[in-house]
């Protein structure tokens, strides 16, 4: 019961990703195709958000509800990185779907999005089995 609360939020976070299209396979292929500004909008927005809120955080030493200090490091080039999001980006670009919102569609009525979700798993859990002889 003390979850639910996370629910309604993911379910309220869910029927905005689904209103705002950002789910839509049309709208990821526009993007992709270079046809629409619609989602590097979105992009870019959650980009400004997310840098804003980490420099609050950082600036104002922000704790979490729990009363803990929020602690972000800074992080190191890794090449690993470069060469995760080409794979994450041609999924992306080959399903219409970021892992992401998947719940989100399959919620909306579109069962066929489990194959993806299934295939998302998969590939998660091969990076698990294959992590330690990938590039560092």
């Amino acid at each position: 019961m003390k979850y639910l609360k996370f629910l309604l939020l993911g379910t309220v976070f869910g029927f905005i990703l689904i209103k705002a299209e950002v789910v839509s396979w049309f709208r990821i292929q526009e993007m992709f195709r270079f046809q629409s500004f619609h989602m590097y909008g979105v992009i870019c927005s959650a980009i400004a958000v997310g840098m804003l809120s980490v420099f609050l955080i950082k600036k104002f030493k922000v704790k979490s509800f729990s009363g803990e200090e929020i602690k972000i490091e800074d992080k190191k080039f890794n090449k690993g990185n470069v060469i995760g999001g080409l794979i994450f980006g041609l999924g992306w670009a080959m399903t219409g779907a970021c892992p992401g919102p998947l719940y989100a569609l399959i919620g909306s009525g579109l069962p066929i999005v489990i194959v993806i979700l299934l295939s998302a798993v998969l590939g998660t859990y091969c990076y698990g089995c294959l992590r330690e002889k990938l590039p560092h």
